[in-house]
């Protein structure tokens, strides 16, 4: 997970480092899935050393010293390992973009970096640390949670000013007040923009929310905005959450600096303290501090102030046994940027299976959800209009980009929803519509489409002919209708098993 505007890398200069590295890492690959023209992905075996140099060509700066080359591949290496598997629902562990990390061709200058630095690894608690890298943190790295709702903030990933990248690059935008509109659009805000204003700073002084004068919902976090824009309109807008913000006739301007998400290792910054003589380790011990690094073959430099750095052996990762990191039945596939969030989401999902199987008297399934991009690309791939939230394709949970669902404050009911339909669609078979959606509703805990104003059903609830038709559930012309034939459903369903049915048998 780094920055989304790739610095090149062109003919890196460094010397070989003539002190041998012992090699602790059994020879292994990596199932990458590189992207095809035409999408879709092909997948190739990659020995972990090649993949690493090749990640190193994609996303070291241009002209790094081997120090920072060296910090930089203990770190994609790093990152590589504890992220092994998160494309298991696609039948790879990594693709080759910015999603996970960026692979291009490798040079003599990464070779060697990935060969000298070969098996070390930043570890915590004795297994890979989940650590993140951006091209520039602006001149404060970031807290996790101040990028990613829900996520950890571990000690090693700490919000603390680095003057290394001196702010570098400062930035400016303007975006017409349309294509901001429809970039918002895409990701399930609705109405017409009146204004955008900053509403809020976090502790490091980067954007935290913003103000939607006009739309539905009314707010978005500075994170969520950058990511909007940058799947609709391109990520060479606003490269950063450090901005600011001005209102022009017809358009809005932003001013900032730094680019990435700032967590953890500044890129830009570690290639400046190693012209200036940081060794790798000591580059890591100020943007990781407290980590452990594995697998060197002579004793690391005495550790800065301010951090720590330790050395111990580490042998193959394959046989030794990780930190349980997530639920092996729960897959999760995330669009670029809310990777951040996953641990949260398989804690959530996990929890939620795992209380509805015992609700419904089923055993626990393995499941997969799908987060799109935009509202486009899941009404495209579901057949469903935006406002479903939700829908079970070949048996994945297919849900609304992850902005919407959370600032419309209907994540975890969206997937409780779809859960009960994976649970419980098969036992109801070829029942009325109304029967599967009072099910999910009612299991759900919902009591209405969640940010909705609640409308009054216009049925007697004691009427049998009051439940909804396949076609208002299936084919809802708006989210209004949809908000009345769900209330509906939960009624009639709900009115069966206050009744004393088993939801098995309601019809």
């Amino acid at each position: 997970m780094k920055w989304l505007a790739v610095i090149a890398l062109l003919g890196l200069a460094g010397t070989e480092n003539p002190e041998p590295r012992t090699q602790n890492l059994e020879p292994r690959t990596f199932r990458v899935g590189v992207l095809k023209p035409g999408g879709g992905y092909a997948v190739t075996d990659m020995p972990t050393e090649t993949y690493v140099a090749r990640v190193l060509a994609g996303e070291a700066v241009r002209d790094s010293q081997p120090a920072a080359l060296e910090a930089l591949a203990i770190t994609i290496r790093t990152f590589a390992l504890a992220n092994r598997g998160r494309h298991r629902a696609d039948g790879f562990d990594l693709c080759d973009q910015t999603h996970c990390q960026v692979v291009r061709t490798a040079t003599a200058a990464t070779d060697r970096a990935a060969r000298v630095t070969a098996g070390r690894l930043l570890l915590r608690d004795g297994t890979p640390a989940s650590v993140y890298y951006s091209a520039s943190c602006g001149g404060r790295t970031q807290l996790p949670s101040d990028v990613w709702p829900g996520a950890e903030d571990p000690s090693y990933l700490p919000s603390k000013d680095d003057d290394a990248c001196k702010r570098a690059p400062a930035w400016t935008a303007e975006i017409a007040d349309t294509d901001l509109l429809r970039a918002l659009r895409s990701s399930g805000f609705r109405g017409e923009l009146r204004n955008l204003t900053i509403a809020s700073r976090n502790a490091s002084g980067r954007t935290a929310t913003l103000k939607l004068d006009g739309l539905r919902p009314d707010h978005i976090s500075g994170q969520d905005l950058r990511v909007s824009v940058g799947r609709t309109l391109g990520w060479q807008h606003i490269k950063s959450t450090a901005f600011e913000l001005r209102k022009k006739d017809g358009s809005y301007r932003f001013s900032g600096h730094g680019s990435g998400h700032g967590v953890g290792m500044c890129v830009i910054g570690s290639a400046q303290l190693a012209e200036q003589g940081t060794s790798a380790e000591g580059i890591l011990a100020r943007y990781f501090p407290g980590l452990e690094i594995s697998g060197s073959a002579r004793a690391a430099p005495p550790p800065p102030a301010g951090g720590r750095t330790g050395v111990r052996p580490y042998s193959d990762p394959s046989l030794t046994p990780a930190r349980p990191r997530s639920d092996p039945d729960v897959m999760v596939s995330l669009p670029d940027d809310d990777e951040g969030e996953r641990g949260a989401i398989l804690k959530q999902t996990s929890k939620a299976r795992d209380e509805l199987a015992r609700t419904l008297g089923v055993p626990a399934p393995r499941v997969t959800l799908r987060f799109h991009p935009t509202t486009d690309d899941y009404e495209r791939v579901t057949g469903q209009a935006w406002f479903t939230s939700g829908a079970v394709v070949n048996n994945e949970l297919h849900l609304l980009p992850l902005t919407v669902l959370r600032d419309r404050g209907m994540l975890e009911r969206t997937i409780r929803h779809e859960l009960v339909h994976v649970m419980a669609d098969a036992a109801l078979g070829k029942r009325p519509a109304w029967v599967r959606e009072g099910a999910a509703i009612y299991f759900a805990g919902e009591q209405m489409i969640p940010g909705e104003p609640q409308q009054r059903p216009a049925f007697k609830p004691e009427s049998r002919a009051s439940c909804p038709d396949d076609n208002e559930l299936l084919h809802p012309v708006s989210v209004g209708a949809l908000s009345n034939a769900y209330s509906r459903a939960r009624t009639c369903f709900a009115k069966q098993i206050q009744a004393g049915r088993a939801w098995r048998d309601v019809r």
